[in-house]
């Protein structure tokens, strides 16, 4: 399907520049209350965003054209985005809204929807709702108006969900943690969720203001949790990112633990205990220790495209329930229908609690190959899918393929929800992956002048 305005993770972008702007999001609650009242007549839908100030606007504005399409809107405010997945389940809605840009600064925000199972909408939902959006709008008479209501104890549904994911035999009394909640969605949930099941917790980036989501903090600026971590001589780390559907975590050390790592423990765990439901899926970005540590457990490992889309379609194409991404974003099938840091993140600790060992001893058995990442950002007006196929870029990673041989192997994608190409190179430790991994950015700078 060729998308307009979808991409692999909902719509996005700056605010204030289309289609992230106040009136795009009037036609867009409009468009898709029109879809989702074709057949039955009447729709209820759940709304919940994440800190960012620009989530004020865009609320009133999806409530505005959802309630002219003759929806009714439950309002949840500031909650985690696989909050709004489960809610919208429970409460047994026809869709589910959230406002946020994830990791992305607060200049950003943008849309994703859950269909009424709490999982991605189907690609046709989204082409109906792209090809709704061409036609005028219209509201329905005035006795059809949807309404809105808003639900006040959204965030206490969530946390008890969180806590019924793990035994309840499992406490974490003992435990010393410091939570990252990155000034977004998670500031009032997982803080209660961990200090409910017993765990000693301490906070950084809790304390949002609309400007500050992700600014320094959360799972994509670790940095500040491992000092954390370290001064406090805490157990562990636990970092989120704005919309709380990515976790990373930080070992007594300070040592960074990735999705990778996670998966490894979840997946040990789950299939020693004959729990598992098959494989794991990873993404081209899951490191070689992973696949190298789950084939000698002796659990099929196969890699998605990057993007939850895809180890999602991956996971029900195969009937399995772990995947995840490197970046942490972990689906635990078994327990949840989507990507949700604070659930992986309580798998993990519960491990801890059954194993009674660190983390840094549970992660014993993986041995990961050293990886590097480097960003190059597109110049304006620049074509990521016309600069990957330039030829001197292909002659590039081709001749570095060649220089790797089965040592090493190299990847470059643009991403999916920001203006960027990332250039990733892998290699077994006696290879300079940094170097190599530079190099190659630098043809991709030199190819945008």
């Amino acid at each position: 399907m060729t998308r307009r305005y979808f991409g692999t993770d909902g719509i996005r972008g700056t605010v204030g520049e289309p289609p992230i702007t106040a009136d795009f999001m009037l036609k867009l609650g409009w468009a898709t209350g029109r879809v989702l009242t074709r057949d039955k007549g009447r729709a209820r839908v759940m709304i919940g965003k994440d800190t960012r100030i620009s989530g004020y606007m865009f609320e009133s504005a999806l409530e505005a054209g959802l309630s002219a399409a003759g929806v009714d809107v439950m309002l949840l405010g500031p909650m985690p985005t696989p909050a709004i997945a489960y809610l919208t389940r429970t409460f047994r809605a026809d869709a589910g809204i959230v406002i946020s840009a994830s990791h992305n600064p607060f200049q950003d925000n943008g849309i994703k929807f859950f269909s009424a199972a709490g999982t991605k909408l189907a690609d046709e939902v989204e082409a109906s709702i792209e090809a709704m959006l061409e036609q005028a709008l219209t509201t329905v008479a005035p006795d059809r108006l949807g309404k809105a209501m808003r639900v006040d104890d959204a965030p206490g549904r969530y946390i008890e969900f969180c806590k019924s994911t793990i035994p309840n035999r499992v406490s974490l009394h003992g435990l010393k943690m410091v939570i990252d909640c990155a000034h977004g969605a998670t500031y009032h949930i997982a803080p209660s969720v961990f200090r409910e099941l017993g765990a000693q917790v301490s906070l950084i980036g809790a304390n949002p203001d609309g400007l500050n989501i992700n600014q320094e903090v959360g799972s994509t600026h670790p940095a500040a949790l491992r000092a954390a971590v370290i001064q406090q001589g805490a157990d562990l780390g636990v970092a989120f990112d704005g919309d709380g559907d990515r976790v990373l975590l930080v070992d007594a050390e300070g040592r960074e633990i990735d999705g990778d790592d996670i998966l490894y423990l979840i997946a040990r765990d789950r299939h020693a205990r004959g729990e598992l439901g098959g494989g794991v899926v990873g993404t081209l970005m899951s490191n070689f220790g992973l696949a190298a540590a789950m084939d000698e457990l002796e659990i099929p490992f196969e890699r998605a495209k990057v993007g939850d889309r895809y180890v999602m379609e991956r996971l029900a194409t195969n009937g399995w329930q772990l995947g995840g991404e490197s970046s942490g974003h972990i689906v635990c099938g078994h327990v949840q229908t989507t990507g949700d840091g604070i659930v992986s993140a309580l798998q993990v600790l519960a491990i801890m609690v059954r194993e009674q060992q660190s983390l840094g001893s549970l992660l014993a058995g993986l041995q990961k190959a050293p990886q590097a990442l480097v960003n190059v950002r597109l110049t304006p007006g620049s074509d990521a899918k016309a600069l990957l196929e330039q030829a001197s870029l292909k002659q590039a990673v081709g001749s570095l393929e060649t220089e790797l041989g089965d040592q090493g192997r190299v990847l470059l994608r643009a991403s999916g929800t920001e203006p960027l190409i990332r250039v990733m190179v892998e290699g077994r430790p006696h290879l300079d992956v940094d170097a190599l991994a530079r190099r190659l950015a630098d043809d991709v700078e030199g190819l945008l002048g």
